[in-house]
């Protein structure tokens, strides 16, 4: 498990893996705040706190490339799996993977 996501006690659907676009995001509210959830061009699906690490940007309004998006304030890329920022801004911050699994074809954000 990657050292920035929390351990969750519970799981909460949030709708369905297809609900969301192939290279696209959805924002869903949550206790600690909004949470930006991705899905790449090959399905793969990832959780971060929906705020960039530069200058909190709306991450689920940015540009999913690969397994990154970009921030629509900056155009910093972060990485989906481990919410750090790539290229030269590498160590300059980071977005908080948020643990999300899919089960039957539906998307469970986990809440610590």
């Amino acid at each position: 498990m990657n050292a920035h996501v929390l351990d969750p006690t519970t799981w909460t659907d949030v709708g369905a893996v297809t609900d969301i676009p192939l290279r696209g995001a959805r924002r869903v509210p949550s206790p600690r705040g909004a949470v930006a959830i991705f899905r790449t061009g090959d399905g793969e699906v990832f959780a971060l706190r929906d705020a960039c690490p530069h200058k909190g940007g709306p991450l689920s309004q940015g540009i999913v490339h690969g397994r990154a998006v970009a921030c629509p304030l900056h155009n910093w890329s972060i990485d989906l799996a481990t919410g750090e920022p790539m290229g030269a801004d590498r160590g300059k911050g980071c977005a908080p993977v948020i643990a999300l699994q899919v089960r039957e074809g539906r998307l469970l954000l986990g809440e610590a």
